[in-house]
């Protein structure tokens, strides 16, 4: 049977794996130790794996061979790049038909702009215009006397422009022809964003 000493490699190891037994704090000190060297090789190998070359634009240039061929394009064809695919139009450009919840709140908003409370109070006004309205154009309608809006509506409101995110609508009244602009609410609601006269 072989004797054990303390000296060579075997005496070594036997001390390497036994030092984590000796006591509860080498145990503890070795699972950190360990848990440290899992985390840290985590990190770095990923981010070994996925370095990228130091110019990706030269990476991604078609080489030229001698004969001023380059190498991926047919022999003859023209070295003009093909034309770029153009992004679609944004949502909110594109046209769509008119919404029958977006003509409401234009009817209702033209019903209670005309018809100022009795005493003419601003804030009441507003108050009544406040469900049609965006809280934006509410700041600018403060400044308008009641009593210089139109009294009456002479022709109904129709749609003029229409699109995903907001529409015109046309109101005659005993002032003239008025557009009124229309925008949708990230919270999918129409609300009246301003008005003008029309052309």
């Amino acid at each position: 049977m072989p004797i054990r000493t303390n000296r060579g490699r075997a005496a070594v190891y036997r001390r390497l794996w036994g030092w984590p037994l000796r006591s509860p704090r080498h145990l503890a000190a070795s699972i950190i130790i360990f848990v440290v060297l899992v985390v840290a090789l985590g990190v770095i190998i990923p981010k070994v794996l996925d370095r990228k070359p130091a110019d990706p634009n030269a990476a991604g240039q078609n080489s030229t061979s001698s004969q001023g061929t380059q190498v991926g394009q047919l022999p003859g064809s023209s070295g003009a790049s093909l034309p770029t695919k153009q992004p679609p139009p944004s949502i909110s450009a594109s046209a769509a038909p008119p919404q029958a919840d977006a003509q409401l709140i234009a009817e209702l908003w033209a019903e209670n702009w005309i018809k100022p409370p009795p005493d003419d109070d601003v804030n009441k006004w507003l108050a009544q215009l406040r469900p049609y309205t965006t809280e934006e154009f509410l700041a600018q309608m403060a400044t308008i006397d009641p009593k210089n809006v139109p009294t009456r509506i002479t022709q109904k409101v129709t749609a003029k422009k229409s699109f995903v995110s907001s529409a015109d609508f046309e109101v005659g009244t005993d002032s003239g022809k008025v557009v009124i602009t229309l925008v949708k609410t990230p919270s999918k609601e129409w609300r009246v964003n301003s008005y003008t006269k029309a052309d």
